[in-house]
């Protein structure tokens, strides 16, 4: 991808694409799915891909995800007229287009014949002995025991320091249970090689909104603040945010949905951004995430 004569944010995309898409592809499959949380079809697809890549991950095959919202200049470098789009790359460049091959049949008969007529190097098998631990750490976070989750992360953490899910995990759990001090300490000691993982940007994001947590008196007084001035869309997104560190989701949710249906272009599009940052920190399989995006698609497409 070119980079003569980008301004400074499409040369950090172009970067960003570069290690997390161009780099992967130069010995691997990669799968590239353009996709955004406002797209339904784009939601039904994903468990698709991942079952996929992570059936042939020991082939050579990965996935890499670009939300279009986040990554606009990076879309229009592959001309994505409607998503989802999904390319297959292989040494940086498209080797064939997924996007009508919407069944695990279709994609795994394209993907067939592609490892076929490609040098790809095959990957190692997933470390199956951990997948139970990790399922049950994930379990015991969904059920907000936070210290229990953070026991069985750091156990995960010392049988394979290389995994990004268990460090993620942890980090996560380590927020639940209010440990911010330590979690911030081992974001900061994080191997290099792992701090770029999806699943640590995730974490990153929950450690950064459960920082502006305030006291109860401060809760108060931003909540005074919002019903006060409803008008105020300043006072609104600050009350939500603390709201939301609070541990008050719907509350956090309901004013962000307020102002972007009141005026979604706001501070360049601030309440949503605000929301879209609040369900990477849940995860976007959480049941909560998903009723708020039927409801955030509601309002910007009705």
């Amino acid at each position: 991808m070119a980079s003569m004569g980008l301004n400074l944010e499409e040369q950090k995309a172009v970067d960003r694409f570069r290690q997390d898409v161009v780099e992967p592809s130069m010995t691997k499959l990669v799968i590239l799915d353009f996709w955004a949380e406002w797209c339904g079809p784009c939601k039904a697809l994903t468990p698709v891909l991942e079952k996929i890549a992570a059936e042939y991950a020991d082939k050579g095959v990965v996935l890499a995800k670009v939300n279009v919202d986040e990554e606009a200049f990076i879309a229009s470098q592959f001309q994505v007229r409607s998503i989802p789009t999904v390319y297959a790359l292989f040494q940086g460049q498209p080797v064939a287009d997924l996007t009508n091959a919407r069944s695990e049949s279709q994609l795994r008969g394209v993907i067939d014949q592609l490892l076929a007529k490609l040098p790809i190097q095959a990957g190692d098998a997933p470390a199956a002995d951990i997948a139970p631990l990790l399922a049950m750490g994930e379990e015991v976070l969904a059920e907000g025991d936070g210290e229990r989750a953070a026991g069985i992360f750091a156990q995960i953490v010392e049988l394979a320091p290389e995994n990004a899910e268990a460090h993620g995990g942890l980090l996560r759990a380590l927020i639940l249970a209010g440990h911010l001090d330590e979690a911030e300490a081992a974001l900061a000691a994080l191997d290099p090689a792992l701090s770029g993982d999806p699943v640590i940007e995730r974490a990153r994001t929950a450690l950064a909104l459960a920082k502006d947590k305030p006291d109860d008196g401060e809760l108060a007084a931003l909540r005074a603040a919002a019903a006060e001035r409803p008008g105020d869309m300043d006072a609104q997104l600050a009350y939500a945010g603390a709201a939301f560190a609070a541990g008050e989701r719907d509350e956090a949710a309901q004013k962000l949905l307020a102002m972007i249906q009141a005026d979604r272009e706001w501070n360049e599009g601030a309440a949503k951004a605000k929301l879209l940052q609040m369900f990477e920190a849940i995860g976007l399989e959480d049941p909560w995430v998903a009723a708020t995006r039927r409801k955030l698609s509601t309002i910007l497409f009705g």
